[in-house]
């Protein structure tokens, strides 16, 4: 697996971790519905997670990776500063224009009637899972398994509830069982895509490295804030989604340094 090279290693890796999406949302065809306490349990696990990757798997290393590229020592966290910045707005720029809807906060975007609702959901989460592959196809195209390995497992393991989240979202807005969970798991596929184009650029162009590392954890970052931890707090759980959060960083730091 390690003679791969870094673009198919970004693809499957990102896939992989797509796919948890799917696996977490089993539960809807068998009727077992854990509760709101414990879904939002489980997003806060998730954006620990998400928090851990992007600082410890992402921001460092674009720090390490521009430093050798400048003298001036302002440079390399200003190039980083600069790409979490860049890599935010675009998934705000993203999340401004594209006409979508959250179950819970309603619609966003431009007017879009012409849309089925369940559209406009499907479009919120690729805009939320994209830069999820992105950041596993950067992390395997700047240091091959070592780099990616922990962000595909760290990941997929965040997917998990969020596949239940979706799925469980659409079984409220009277989706079948079977229905619901196919759109869940088809809304993880849409990271392998950003996993391809991630591990793609920075394999072609190793100057890109440090500005595409910082992108994807500015992406991410955006994420966790824009929608996961408001999502957590907003039925009165917020104990239980910063004990999740707590859980899922420690849990991603561990995962780094051992693999990493």
């Amino acid at each position: 697996m390690t003679e791969m090279s870094p673009v198919l290693l970004g693809l499957l890796g990102s896939l992989a971790a797509g796919s948890l999406t799917a696996v977490g949302a089993i539960p809807v065809l068998f009727g077992k519905m854990p509760s709101r306490s414990t879904r939002d349990l489980a997003l806060g696990f998730a954006a620990g997670v998400m928090l851990a990757a992007s600082f410890f798997s992402l921001i460092i290393p674009a720090l390490d990776a521009a430093e050798p590229m400048f003298e001036n020592g302002a440079m390399p966290a200003a190039v980083v500063c600069i790409s979490i910045l860049l890599g935010m707005g675009a998934v705000a720029l993203m999340n401004e224009r594209l006409p979508h809807e959250h179950f819970a906060s309603g619609r966003e975007g431009p007017e879009a009637a012409s849309l089925r609702r369940v559209w406009l959901f499907i479009i919120a989460i690729t805009i939320h899972n994209f830069p999820e592959g992105l950041a596993v196809g950067v992390g395997f195209g700047a240091d091959g398994l070592s780099g990616g390995l922990p962000l595909a497992i760290g990941i997929g393991l965040q997917n998990a509830p969020e596949g239940l989240a979706v799925a469980v979202s659409l079984l409220g807005e009277g989706y079948s069982k079977g229905r619901a969970w196919s759109i869940a798991a088809l809304t993880g596929m849409v990271e392998p895509v950003g996993g391809l184009i991630g591990a793609g650029i920075i394999t072609l162009s190793q100057p890109l490295l440090p500005w595409g590392l910082a992108f994807a954890a500015g992406a991410m970052l955006y994420v966790i804030s824009h929608e996961i931890i408001p999502e957590t707090h907003r039925s009165g759980h917020q104990n239980r989604a910063t004990l999740g959060l707590a859980i899922g960083l420690v849990i991603m730091l561990f995962l780094d340094v051992w693999l990493g």
